[in-house]
């Protein structure tokens, strides 16, 4: 029986490459999936990600474009031929961006006779409350936005959306068990919630239907990370 894909996503935030790729020499490609972002690929560029895939990781490229339909198109496919195994646009982007990025992620993938990533849709930042959504002018709740955005990233062809795992139940039953949900602001219990307004333990954000939990801080600032991890994928085990 095959063992399945890991659920957790390690967030390597750093600013420095060299620690970034030191705690990825330690973590293990079966027990998570790593995350890189804008600070480390700013920092550093593509160099840190071929680093990890080469180590045998599934990388989840996080940098939310949200530009034109043809710079963010251009954006995919780049992430594409990069290898990774995830990459993430801005929903409210709009439907001709979605499509435009769908597209060039199919086209690129087909060109390099390779697997097309996983294209997902960002709905609502969970470091924003309801009170923050109001400000910039968003009508209704967070929520209702987050469902919005996900039923367009759906129709658009896209394979999921990021999400709160507070909203993963009723996108999970909008959209059906194929559609993928990531979720961060994932705090095991006891932790600090840090910048995250809405935050969920790992096990309700799997019983709420999440698919993969973007997990940061807690495991990456622990002072054991990888025990820190091997918690948190037993915690899961029991929760399912």
């Amino acid at each position: 029986m095959a063992t399945p894909d890991p659920r957790v996503i390690v967030a390597l935030d750093f600013a420095e490459p060299s620690a970034a790729l030191a705690l990825a020499e330690r973590l293990d490609p079966r027990a998570c999936a790593l995350k890189v972002g804008k600070e480390l690929f700013v920092a550093a560029g593509p160099e840190p990600v071929r680093r990890m895939i080469a180590l045998g990781f599934r990388i989840f490229l996080d940098l939310k474009f949200h530009d034109i339909p043809n710079t963010v198109a251009q954006a995919c496919a780049a992430a594409t031929r990069l290898g990774v195994w995830m990459m993430n646009v801005h929903a409210a982007g709009g439907r001709r961006m979605l499509e435009a990025a769908r597209d060039a992620v199919a086209r690129t993938a087909e060109q390099g006779k390779v697997p097309p990533p996983l294209l997902i849709g960002v709905t609502v930042l969970t470091s924003l409350a309801a009170n923050d959504h109001e400000e910039v002018g968003i009508a209704g709740t967070p929520e209702a936005a987050a469902l919005r955005l996900a039923r367009l990233s759906a129709a658009c062809g896209l394979d999921g959306v990021v999400c709160s795992a507070l909203e993963a139940p009723a996108l999970r039953g909008a959209l059906g068990p194929s559609f993928k949900l990531v979720t961060p602001g994932i705090r095991p219990a006891g932790s600090s919630s840090d910048d995250q307004a809405r935050i969920v333990t790992p096990e309700a954000a799997i019983a709420n239907g999440a698919d993969f939990l973007v997990i940061g801080r807690p495991i990456t600032q622990a002072a054991d990370p990888l025990a820190a991890l091997a918690a948190i994928n037993a915690s899961l085990k029991v929760a399912a």
